[in-house]
């Protein structure tokens, strides 16, 4: 995969990404919906090693009353929620929108979280789609 550019809303925040996706999917849970500001959470998921951020940093928030919350990370200035990373995983949940070209990166694959799903959300005329997360291949 080329290499692809992405940054927050204001711009203070930049990242590239150079990796193969290892999933793409679209997430209903209510979780990404307070995120998203209502819609789905279009993601995906890649290597650590394949994601930097080259100019700014980060705000961190983890929820303290989870067990094994995930941290999300996103632009103190604008509020642009850029990914997220899950305890024990080396891995980086991207959300698509920040890419600059996010049509040229991005493919769902598959949808989660559906029993949240609300009337609204859209998911494609036969793309999997689980009412939970999707089974680990």
């Amino acid at each position: 995969m080329a290499d692809h550019q992405g940054k927050c809303y204001c711009g203070a925040l930049r990242f590239e990404m150079n990796a193969e996706p290892v999933m793409q999917a679209q997430c209903h849970c209510r979780e990404c919906q307070y995120f998203s500001g209502g819609g789905a959470n279009y993601f995906m998921v890649i290597p650590e090693a394949g994601f930097k951020y080259t100019s700014g940093t980060p705000k961190y928030f983890t929820r303290s009353d989870l067990e094994a919350p995930v941290t999300r990370e996103f632009c103190s200035d604008c509020g642009t929620h850029i990914a997220t990373c899950r305890p024990n995983l080396p891995m980086v949940i991207l959300k698509v929108g920040t890419l600059e070209a996010p049509s040229n990166a991005y493919t769902p694959q598959l949808a989660i979280f559906a029993n949240d799903k609300q009337a609204f959300h859209v998911v494609p005329e036969g793309m999997p789609c689980f009412q939970e997360m999707a089974p680990r291949k």
